[in-house]
């Protein structure tokens, strides 16, 4: 069978690892733009204000002292401001996409640029305009876009002024915001994601929901508030796009951890079970319109009494998503027990609750590891994306997928990236096996295209894209594009409809 000739090939970024743009064209202050950077043993810091005015840093993991507040330093360097400068360099990217061959290009707005404080009466007219060259510069070489409305940049005032999406108050911001865009581009636009990695509240509550937790009821509480905020707002702006636009297309987006038993005791294979149906807990809210069972009893049994308007569930179960997209890049196992528990993967604080929907993280002894802990398992993939189809039968789009890690560039300014190859490979082949066996994976756009700043520790030296920027983990360099190997062959696979792969 293989893959259809209509497949979205591409590539995935996001606003605040790649944009740029610091404050240009009117845009405000992002939550992303208060988070320092980090490396593979120091986990990313927001800097705070005391109340007695005093500037502290924080690891992000860190509750927020109660009446401190983020802030902005100058003196600090922040990896957002800059990143890649997508902001100033999207035609010539946006022309090596299309040298690509891509089909289509995931990308988010980001939410400050259109409107400063997220409350504003009117939205910024520069930056609105600046999205619409960027439409257009991608519609010129027949790449359609796939925008993601809301990647962890939430304007910092809805944070400071309204808690984040603990507030009820965030949904008509959203709204307002979702309108606009859907008004401003609904004939150049026909996929949206509202919400990237909407599970991210869970683990980040700041990074996700822009909560300050010491403002809070309590973590579990603002948590699952917050959480439910977004998937309100999320059907609301389904039911507002279907209204502006009856042919766009409407998609969930989870940032999918794929459990495995450490080993074939029944108490693990129970452990992995649970650990899974986190993940369906978002999706079967997003596709089915429902809170499902297992997550009300989690509510009652932690006391957790989730707000609710009396539309709320109605709004839910009438304007599910059109399509369902998560991210991949490895598997995990966890267990019963916790004298098995072994670290894995960046940062777990020392804090971070175990439970239901918080499962143990243990390493997987079968499987490599990237120079970033990451478990390298393509089969992984397969396994998601079956276990998706199969519960909602619903098309599917592999919204990231990707290795980062150490890339060189030579003295002729050349990468040879065949392990970036072999990655990538392995999961295509994977997926394909899916598609062949009658599963509507519609597409696939890796992450991250071009060289961006990593979300978890900001390093530019953990390089994703298939073109290499001159860029340090400082944001030092002349910021000249290079094309690694793995473009040409990426360019290939394209051509191919994904035949050839070697």
């Amino acid at each position: 069978m293989g893959f259809p000739k209509d497949f979205l090939w591409g590539g995935a970024t996001a606003a605040n690892q790649y944009e740029g743009g610091y404050l240009s064209g009117g845009k405000g202050l992002a939550t992303a733009d208060t988070i320092t950077n980090g490396d593979q043993k120091h986990p990313r810091r927001i800097m705070i204000e005391l109340e007695d005015g005093t500037k502290k840093e924080i690891n992000r993991f860190e509750d927020v002292p109660k009446g401190a507040k983020a802030i902005v330093d100058e003196d600090v360097y922040y990896p957002s401001h800059v990143a890649t400068d997508f902001y100033h360099h999207y035609k010539e990217d946006i022309a090596l996409m299309g040298e690509m061959g891509y089909k289509t290009f995931r990308m988010s707005i980001n939410w400050p640029r259109i409107y400063p404080n997220g409350d504003d009466e009117t939205p910024n007219e520069e930056g609105l305009a600046f999205y619409d060259n960027v439409f257009d510069e991608c519609l010129k070489y027949g790449i359609e876009p796939l925008v993601t409305l809301s990647h962890y940049e939430t304007p910092l005032n809805l944070a400071l002024k309204y808690n984040g999406w603990e507030n009820r108050k965030l949904v008509q911001f959203f709204k307002n915001y979702a309108t606009t865009v859907f008004q401003r581009y609904k004939d150049k636009i026909k996929y949206w994601i509202p919400f990237n990695e909407i599970n991210m509240s869970l683990h980040l509550p700041y990074t996700g929901g822009a909560i300050f937790i010491e403002k809070s009821e309590g973590e579990l509480q603002a948590t699952f508030q917050a959480l439910h905020h977004q998937f309100v707002a999320s059907a609301v702006a389904t039911k507002v796009a279907r209204e502006i636009n009856p042919h766009f297309q409407i998609g969930s987006m989870l940032g999918m951890s794929l459990y495995y038993p450490k080993t074939n005791k029944p108490e693990d294979i129970l452990a992995a079970q649970s650990a899974n149906r986190v993940n369906y807990f978002f999706l079967d809210i997003l596709s089915k319109g429902r809170y499902p069972e297992y997550a009300l009893t989690y509510l009652k049994k932690n006391h957790v009494n989730i707000k609710m308007e009396p539309e709320d569930i109605t709004l839910l179960k009438e304007n599910t998503v059109d399509f369902n997209s998560f991210s991949y890049y490895y598997s995990l196992c966890t267990c019963a027990s916790p004298e098995n528990e072994e670290g894995l993967v960046a940062f777990v604080p020392d804090n971070e609750i175990i439970d239901e929907f918080h499962p143990r993280k243990v390493r997987n002894d079968n499987l490599e590891v990237t120079d970033w802990g990451f478990q390298i398992d393509p089969i992984g993939l397969r396994i998601a994306i079956n276990e998706v189809w199969d519960r909602y039968h619903k098309p599917i789009i592999i919204s990231e997928n990707g290795l980062g890690t150490y890339d060189t560039l030579t003295t002729d300014k050349k990468v040879h990236d065949d392990y970036r190859i072999k990655y990538l490979k392995e999961h295509i082949h994977q997926m394909k096996i899916c598609i062949d066996e009658g599963v509507k994976v519609i597409g696939y756009t890796s992450w991250g295209c071009i060289d961006i700043v990593s979300a978890g520790t900001s390093e530019r030296s953990k390089r994703y894209g298939y073109i290499y920027v001159d860029s340090d983990d400082y944001g030092k360099g002349t910021m000249k594009r290079y094309k690694k190997d793995s473009f040409y062959w990426y360019q290939k696979v394209i051509s191919s409809h994904g035949e050839d792969l070697d």
